[in-house]
Parts: structure tokens; sequence; C-alpha cells
């Protein structure tokens, strides 16, 4: 992984990712918990480290597209710039 992919976001784009991102969870039924368990394990992330990518990487490929369409412009930018530095390549990419 690339550094960029371990360097935290702004504390607001960090925030407006965990906010969408349990927005997307909430919506799912959660007669098992899975739901239940996904919000869980975010909704006390702290601003560290890779977490910011971490959210990312819980949602498959239609979910991260419904997250990109939900994120600030700022947020979905950041998001896009450390999957690229990552080696995605950005035609792959969604946000």
């Amino acid at each position: 992984m690339s550094k960029l992919y371990y360097t935290p976001p702004t504390e607001e784009q960090f925030e407006d990712l965990k906010e969408c991102a349990i927005f997307i969870w909430k919506k799912y039924d959660d007669t098992h918990g899975y739901a239940s368990g996904k919000i869980n394990s975010i909704k006390d992330l702290k601003n560290i480290r890779d977490n910011f990518m971490y959210m990312v990487a819980m949602f498959d490929m239609n979910n991260q597209a419904k997250l990109s369409v939900l994120l600030e412009e700022e947020t979905r930018l950041a998001v896009r710039e450390r999957l690229i530095d990552g080696g995605q390549l950005p035609e792959y990419i969604m946000f």
C-alpha cells in the first residue's frame, strides 16, 4: 500500500464518510445482525491510520458506487486519490 492510503484525511472528510457509510448500512435488513455489526465496527472509529479507507473497503462495488454519490466532493476526491495512489487504475474507480 502507498503512504497516502495510511494518511488520515481531514476530520470533516472522515466524518462525512463515516456518516454516509452508516446511512447505507442502516438500509440493510438486520435480522441476523450483519448491518448492526458493520455499524458497530465503524461508529467509534477514530481518524487515524487507514480507518478512512477501511470504511470504503467494507463495501462491494455496487455499494461503493452508492457511497460515492452520497459523499461531499472533497471526500470523494480524497478516496479517489488514495485508491489511485494505492495502484488502482482510474477507470475502475467510482469515486
